[in-house]
C-alpha cells in the first residue's frame, strides 16, 4: 500500500507530537509542594517503593519501577489484579505505593487501599483527576490532567502517557540528584551490556603499549612524522621520548599544514606538533576516556601512570570495535 497524501499524514503525526510535547510543558506549572511531598515520601521510605497500575498504566508502572531501581531507589512493580490475589503478600510495613490511574478510579488499585491504610504505607497517586475516589485516599495527588488526547475521539491513552512517563522521570531524576548517586554507583547496578562495558572496563585493558606506540624524536622532520604515522596506524604520532612527550602530531594537522604550504616536509615534528597533548591515568574507565575524547573533539589519548609516566596510547576505533559505543563528533583526530 503507498501512501498517497503525504502531506496529510506529516501534518496529523507533526500535531500528535505538539499535543504530547504541549502535555509535557503543562506540567512544569503543577511542580509545586506536593511534588516535594512525594519526594520526601520516597526518601523517608526504609522499605521499597512499590508501582501499580492496570493497563497501560502498568506498563508505565513497570517502566518507572525500573528507573527508580537503575538509579539507588529499590522499586518493584506490583499488579493490582494479581495483588487481590495474593501478591498483596510482597507488601510489607515500611514500604510507599505510587499508583498510576488518570482516571482516578480504577477498581483494582481501589481494592488494594484497605491493605494500604492497615499497613500504614504512604500512596501518592499519579492521576488526572484530583477529586476521584483514589485521590481521596491519596496522601499526596500528583496533577497530570491534560487538555485532551491525541488520538481521533480522545480514546486511546497518548498525550496522558507521555505526561504520565514525565512526571516518573522527574521524580527518579529529581532523587537521583538529592541521593548524589553517582556513575560510580550507576556501574555497581549496570554490571552488563554496553553500560557496563564503558563504566567499568579500564583504559589498561584496551591500551597499546611498548612498540605499537607511534613515537618521534622532536628533532625528527615531519616527512619522518608522516611515515610513523603511516606505519603504525593510528592516524598520530606522539613527539619527544617516552620519558618526557612533548606533544602530538596528528595526519589531521598535516594536511592542514598542507593546504597553507606545499614546502613542509622539511620542517621538524618540534615546529608543528601540537603541545600538551591530552592524557588519561590508566585507572581510569572507558566511560572517563569517552568524555574526554568528546569535550577536547579527540579522537586518541596518552595513559599514563600515577608519576605521569607513558605507559601506553588508547584510540576511540578501540573502545567503540567492542562496545559498539556511538558518540558524537567526528572521528579525524
Amino acid at each position: 500500500m503507498e501512501i498517497k497524501n503525504k502531506e496529510k499524514v506529516i501534518k496529523i503525526a507533526k500535531d500528535v507530537l505538539e499535543l504530547e510535547s504541549r502535555s509535557i510543558k503543562d506540567l512544569q506549572a503543577r511542580l509545586d509542594n506536593r511534588f516535594i511531598k512525594s519526594l520526601e515520601i520516597i526518601l523517608n521510605t526504609p522499605g521499597r517503593i512499590i508501582l501499580t497500575g492496570m493497563g497501560k498504566s502498568g506498563i508505565l508502572g513497570k517502566k518507572i519501577a525500573s528507573t527508580f531501581a537503575s538509579t539507588g531507589t529499590p522499586a518493584f512493580f506490583l499488579h493490582p489484579g494479581e495483588g487481590a490475589h495474593g501478591d498483596l503478600g510482597m507488601l510489607m510495613k515500611g514500604d510507599s505505593i505510587i499508583a498510576i490511574s488518570y482516571s482516578g478510579e480504577t477498581n483494582e488499585i481501589r481494592m488494594l487501599l484497605p491493605v494500604i491504610k492497615e499497613l500504614n504505607l504512604p500512596f501518592v497517586l499519579i492521576t488526572g483527576d484530583v477529586n476521584s475516589s483514589l485521590a481521596k485516599s491519596a496522601d499526596v495527588i500528583l496533577d497530570i490532567h491534560i487538555e485532551k488526547e491525541a488520538s481521533p475521539f480522545g480514546l486511546i491513552p497518548t498525550c496522558s502517557i507521555a505526561a504520565t512517563l514525565g512526571i516518573g522521570d522527574a521524580l527518579a531524576i529529581s532523587l537521583l540528584h538529592l541521593k548524589g548517586f553517582k556513575k560510580e554507583d550507576f556501574a555497581v547496578i549496570h554490571p552488563s551490556g554496553t553500560l557496563g562495558y564503558i563504566l567499568n572496563l579500564k583504559i589498561s585493558d584496551f591500551m597499546h603499549s611498548g612498540d605499537d606506540i607511534p613515537i618521534i624524536s622532536e628533532t625528527f622532520s615531519l616527512k619522518e612524522a608522516l611515515f610513523e604515522i603511516t606505519r603504525k596506524g593510528f592516524g598520530f604520532t606522539l613527539v619527544g621520548e617516552k620519558a618526557d612527550i612533548k606533544g602530538i602530531i596528528t595526519d589531521g594537522d598535516i594536511r592542514r599544514l598542507l593546504e597553507k604550504n606545499e614546502n613542509i616536509l622539511s620542517l621538524s615534528s618540534g615546529e608543528v606538533m601540537t603541545k600538551n597533548p591530552k592524557t588519561i591515568l590508566f585507572n581510569r574507565t572507558i566511560s572517563d576516556s569517552i568524555e574526554l575524547m568528546e569535550k577536547f573533539s579527540i579522537t586518541s589519548l596518552i595513559v599514563t601512570g600515577t608519576n605521569k609516566e607513558l605507559l601506553g596510547i588508547v584510540h576511540l576505533h578501540d573502545l567503540l570495535g567492542r562496545g559498539k559505543i556511538k558518540i558524537g563528533f567526528s572521528n579525524e583526530t
